[in-house]
C-alpha cells in the first residue's frame, strides 16, 4: 500500500470525472487535497478541500498562488483540461485560445511557482495529465492534440532541470475515457465502434484506471521516474 501521510495534494480539475477520481485516490493514499476547479465550491467532492478557480483567466491563479503562499505543496496534478471540436478548417482561433490557456498556460505557471518551492525543498511530485493524443493529430481538435503535445514536451523541459533537485516532473497520457469530455463520442455509435475496435481491451477507461497510475508516480515508489510519459490506454498506442 502507499501510504502519502502528511503530504498535500493540489489537483486540478478536481470536481468530477478523472480529476475526482485522483482527488479521492490521493485522499485514500492519506494525502490532504486542495481540489481547484471552475465551481468546485458548489459541490465539493467528500473529503476534498474545495476551491473556485478558473483556470483560464491569469488574475485568478494569481490568487490561488496567493492563497496557497504559506502551503507546501508536495504534489501537483495539473489536470484540468478542455476541449473544442472543430474541423481544422474551420478551428475558430478563440476555441484555441481557450484550450492553450487551461491545457497548457495554467500547468506551466502552477508547476513553475509551486515547483520551485519543490526545488527550495529538495523534494516533490508534479504529475500532468497529457493524452495519447500527445503522440498523435486526432481527429477534429487540432489545440487538444497540439496542446497535449506541448505538455507532454513540458514535462520532460522541466525533468530535464529538476530531476537533480529531487522533484519528479512526469505525465499521464490517459486513452478513450468515459467522461463528459468524451460525451459526443459516447454518443455517436458509429465513431464509438470504431474507436472500440481499435482498443484491444474494447471497452472505454473509467477514470479510476487514470488515478491509480498517479498515486504511484506521486509515491516514493516512482523516485527514479523522471520525464516520462505514461500510457494509460487500454492498449490504444500498441495497436
Amino acid at each position: 500500500m502507499i501510504d502519502l501521510s502528511g503530504q498535500t495534494a493540489l489537483v486540478t480539475g478536481a470536481s468530477r470525472g478523472i480529476g475526482a477520481a485522483i482527488a479521492h485516490a490521493l485522499v485514500d493514499a492519506g494525502a490532504e487535497v486542495p481540489g481547484i476547479g471552475t465551481s468546485i465550491e458548489q459541490n465539493p467532492p467528500a473529503g476534498i478541500t474545495a476551491r473556485n478557480c478558473d483556470l483560464s483567466d491569469r488574475d485568478q491563479i494569481s490568487d490561488l498562488l496567493e492563497v496557497l503562499a504559506d502551503t507546501q505543496v508536495d504534489i501537483l496534478v495539473n489536470n484540468a483540461g478542455i476541449i473544442r471540436r472543430a474541423p481544422v478548417a474551420k478551428y475558430d482561433i478563440d476555441d484555441w485560445d481557450a484550450v492553450r490557456a487551461v491545457n497548457l498556460d495554467a500547468p506551466f505557471i502552477l508547476s513553475q511557482a509551486l515547483g520551485s518551492r519543490m526545488v527550495e525543498r529538495g523534494h516533490g511530485r508534479i504529475i500532468n495529465i497529457a493524452s495519447v493524443l500527445s503522440q498523435q493529430g486526432g481527429i477534429m481538435v487540432p489545440s487538444y492534440a497540439v496542446i497535449k503535445a506541448a505538455l507532454a514536451n513540458l514535462t520532460r523541459s522541466f525533468a530535464n532541470e529538476w530531476a537533480i533537485s529531487g522533484v519528479n516532473l512526469n505525465a499521464i497520457a490517459p486513452g478513450y475515457v468515459a467522461t463528459a469530455n468524451t460525451a459526443a463520442l459516447q454518443s455517436a455509435p458509429e465513431r464509438e465502434a470504431q474507436l472500440m475496435a481499435r482498443i484491444p481491451i474494447g471497452r472505454w477507461l473509467r477514470p479510476e484506471e487514470i488515478a491509480a497510475p498517479v498515486v504511484f508516480l506521486a509515491s516514493p515508489m516512482a523516485s527514479a521516474v523522471h520525464g516520462t510519459i505514461l500510457n494509460v490506454d487500454g492498449g490504444w498506442c500498441a495497436r
